[in-house]
């Protein structure tokens, strides 16, 4: 069995593109942002970012100033944008670097402006307001003055104020009525910072609204899930998931009928069958909370898993049929072939596809892209 295919995750940059042109167009008359924070959602900042700016996009989106610095480390020129750090983070290097920061408080405002006097150099800013998620942004009532701050700064020749920006809470519900509050909030916003002398540019829509809201879409749109393939949306979408997780069989066995597997005696063979071990675990992504309720692709058809999911394996019923070691088998994919994929093991853990793809980025998972 090849090392990589112990457990392997393929990323299709192909797929990315797609995805990323398609919202492109959607979005038409707005800028795109490809948000890559997370190591690029566990596919690889990158090569992700790379394929989303050859798509169309021409913005990147980090959560972390670290992350941004080492997308300008690895040649990206295109603007970037990053959001959340601790106050103790030196924000000089990323005035330097030219990466885009954003302020959600005076305090906020404060430190970039200070790393702005000290690279020499104004500072490219975004103001965030809390439009009603109620996470990062700066509160309505402490807005004006977050806002009058940013104008005497950029006055002072320390920051450009690029932009005010806000984050949506609701948007991959259609029709949810906090959606209509929050862009209500938002152009009230909108209105103080213009009738404060300053004139930026406006983002809010994530990627359920620039697929469901085009009166969002302002001068830019931040797209994460949909550009890799996953859909937000209760309906349909063209999107092409990106990743593949896959191993291989590592051993195989005929066990008979009334032999229990893995730890607990959880499954019980109900007839005699042949088993395969496949050495991926709860230790490269696959779930504990899976035990006996997944199915893997093998051999050209979907099987069940039999037993525990364990740290370092699992096992395959596979029945009468005759399967090899060093076969492939597929635990997710983009469901083309009737496999699996990153959304059903979501549904299935109660959780979201999100956490199932940025959770392959483990240190026994390789990555490799086609």
């Amino acid at each position: 069995m090849a090392d990589q295919l112990r457990a392997e995750v393929v990323v299709d940059l192909d797929a990315i593109r797609h995805n990323v042109a398609l919202l492109a167009a959607r979005a038409a008359g707005a800028a795109v942002m490809a948000v890559v924070k997370a190591d690029g959602y566990g596919h690889g900042a990158l090569p992700v970012a790379k394929a989303a700016l050859e798509a169309g996009a021409t913005w990147l989106g980090s959560c972390s100033l670290a992350e941004a610095l080492d997308l300008r480390e690895g040649g990206i020129t295109a603007r970037v944008m990053s959001w959340l750090d601790v106050p103790e983070t030196d924000l000089a290097p990323g005035v330097e670097a030219g990466i885009d920061l954003s302020a959600s408080s005076v305090r906020e405002l404060t430190g970039i402006v200070d790393g702005a006097r000290r690279a020499g150099t104004p500072a490219r800013v975004h103001l965030k307001i809390d439009t009603g998620l109620s996470r990062n942004g700066c509160q309505p009532r402490d807005w004006p003055d977050l806002v009058d701050a940013a104008a005497k700064a950029q006055a002072g020749g320390h920051v450009e104020v690029v932009a005010i920006w806000s984050h949506l809470a609701c948007a991959d519900e259609p029709g949810h009525p906090a959606t209509d509050r929050q862009a209500e909030r938002f152009a009230h916003a909108y209105d103080v910072a213009t009738n404060a002398g300053l004139t930026p540019m406006r983002h809010i829509a994530n990627s359920a609204a620039t697929l469901d809201r085009p009166d969002l879409h302002f001068d830019l749109v931040r797209v994460g899930i949909a550009m890799y393939g996953l859909n937000p949306l209760p309906y349909q979408e063209n999107l092409r998931p990106a990743m593949t997780f896959r191993s291989s069989v590592a051993l195989t066995k005929r066990v008979p009928r009334g032999e229990s597997v893995s730890y607990g005696h959880t499954w019980t063979a109900t007839q005699d069958t042949n088993l395969a071990l496949v050495p991926v675990g709860y230790a490269d992504g696959v779930s504990r909370a899976l035990s006996n309720r997944m199915d893997v692709w093998l051999g050209g058809r979907r099987r069940p898993i039999a037993g525990r999911v364990c740290m370092d394996q699992i096992v395959v019923d596979c029945g009468d049929d005759t399967v090899d070691e060093g076969d492939e088998v597929v635990l997710f994919g983009d469901g083309t072939r009737g496999e699996p994929t990153a959304t059903e093991w979501a549904d299935t853990l109660g959780t979201i596809d999100y956490e199932v793809v940025t959770g392959m980025y483990r240190p026994r998972v390789v990555r490799s892209y086609r």
